[in-house]
């Protein structure tokens, strides 16, 4: 104490201020002891489950009804019954399209991606090629597929698809190379692919695998391999199949409705038990182990014994919550997967031309970007790839000094729908046009076309309309000038007038 500290006051003691949490969500309580806490890297969460990922996705896609609604969703809408078109529109010295090069590009490229060309097991065609690799992003999360050139396939080119398993995710080492193998992806230090160490043999193939364990890996370069996958983190190495979030919502209502099913089908045969007040004095029909069994024919009245009494088991599940509660599931999983409850349902009760037509754009957007995705991952890298090596053996007339400029001008179209009410949609379509908001081009896309295709055929219908000889009553684009009566020169007035 200091000497002339007497008669002051004694300062209050300083209380540590309590810090009140800023996050709920970071709060740990009784109501959240379930809620699991994971500071691990996306290729540590993924390495111990992504076999397991796959095998139960792959087991959904085989026995749910709803998992394969999903894939053929996926396939009808992101592919469709054609594919993924190129358009070619490469511009010559003159600075008008090089129309001759651009066909020949493209007739070159129908004709590769036809059946027994684009894959080295002669199975497929490009559009199969397509449809293949949009349901194994889906069940498998990812897909991987080997680019071959050889004078043996067609153009010089072919694809190879192998399963994600040949991958083999439990090759995980340094290398001596400062590389480092993730999953059986070898990857460089800023964890950009170098190469894929494939296995020789699918390790499920059990009954039918010849090849010795001896030389157990292949090393494919990166850049003869397409490993298409959609990251959800950075530095993500593999793929997760996309069904994973909704995996066990899937499983558990399978196995609620086939309960529900065999409960029905039991309460629909009516059972019951004879019972007497001693046990005995029954004569059954057969035994079920220690149980005396009666066989009862429909329609049939059996008349008891003294002291029998019978005792029905009538079950009444499912009752009249079932319907609600498996509707309530499926959004859910409709939610996770992307896509609308009605789509995944095929349930259109009570819904309304509004209701469907915004739960329709809302999917088609959702479509349009895994459309997309697809062009930048797949579609683009194969088209250059091929162009590539048919030019190199001037497959078509055009030689790989032209490379760039056909690579560069290449455009695709993706699948488009038709509409919920197709003249409310038109007529939308023309008045954009009139405002001067959308172009030919812009309603042309939104039905899966391209413009200059759209004029040719146009063109072509006319011209064989005219071979012919039949009439085209149809003139595209406003109506003929000829047949425009100027204003004021209704009902026969004069030239003078006007």
């Amino acid at each position: 104490m200091g000497l002339f500290s007497f008669g002051k006051s004694k300062e209050p003691e300083k209380k540590p201020v309590l810090q009140k949490r800023l996050y709920s969500g970071a709060s740990k309580n009784r109501l959240l002891a379930d809620f699991f806490d994971s500071e691990r890297s996306a290729d540590s969460e993924l390495r111990p489950v992504i076999k397991v990922l796959r095998s139960r996705s792959r087991d959904l896609a085989r026995n749910n009804e709803y998992a394969k609604r999903y894939l053929n969703l996926m396939k009808t809408n992101v592919v469709g019954d054609r594919g993924f078109s190129l358009q070619v529109k490469a511009v010559g010295g003159d600075g008008n399209l090089d129309q001759s090069g651009n066909d020949s590009v493209e007739s070159a490229f129908r004709k590769w991606g036809r059946r027994g060309n684009c894959t080295v097991d002669g199975k497929m065609s490009w559009l199969d090629a397509q449809k293949l690799v949009i349901e194994g992003l889906v069940r498998d999360g990812e897909v991987f597929i080997v680019k071959h050139r050889s004078n043996s396939f067609h153009d010089s080119f072919a694809l190879q698809f192998i399963e994600p398993d040949q991958i083999d995710e439990q090759k995980n080492e340094r290398m001596t190379n400062g590389n480092e193998v993730r999953m059986g992806v070898e990857l460089d230090r800023y964890k950009r692919p170098v190469a894929y160490h494939k296995l020789n043999y699918h390790p499920g193939d059990y009954d039918y695998t010849t090849v010795s364990s001896k030389n157990k890996h292949t090393r494919i370069p990166a850049e003869q391999v397409i490993h298409i996958f959609m990251p959800l983190r950075a530095e993500q190495t593999r793929g997760e199949p996309w069904m994973a979030p909704v995996m066990t919502s899937m499983k558990q209502l399978g196995a609620y409705r086939e309960a529900a099913i065999i409960n029905a089908r039991i309460g629909a045969s009516k059972m019951g038990f004879i019972t007497t007040p001693t046990g005995d004095g029954y004569i059954p029909d057969d035994m079920d182990g220690d149980t005396p069994i009666m066989d009862v024919e429909p329609g049939v009245i059996q008349q008891l014994a003294v002291g029998q009494d019978f005792k029905t088991f009538d079950p009444t599940y499912p009752h009249s919550e079932f319907n609600e509660f498996n509707k309530a599931v499926l959004k859910g999983v409709a939610s996770g997967l992307g896509i609308s409850y009605t789509s995944l349902a095929n349930d259109l009760e009570s819904t309304s031309y509004s209701s469907i037509r915004q739960g329709a754009l809302e999917e088609r957007d959702f479509y349009r970007d895994i459309q997309q995705f697809m062009i930048e991952h797949f579609i683009r890298e194969v088209y250059e790839s091929w162009l590539m090596a048919s030019m190199e053996v001037v497959s078509f007339g055009i030689p790989a000094r032209q490379y760039d400029r056909f690579s560069e001008a290449a455009s695709f179209r993706a699948k488009a729908w038709n509409w919920v009410d197709p003249q409310k949609e038109m007529n939308a379509a023309v008045t954009g046009m009139k405002a001067g908001v959308m172009s030919i081009q812009d309603v042309a896309a939104q039905y899966g076309k391209d413009v200059e295709e759209l004029f040719g055929q146009i063109a072509r219908d006319k011209l064989m309309a005219d071979q012919f000889g039949v009439s085209y009553a149809l003139e595209p684009y406003g109506v003929d000038k000829t047949d425009v009566v100027p204003e004021g020169m209704e009902d026969g007035e004069d030239d003078a007038e006007v």
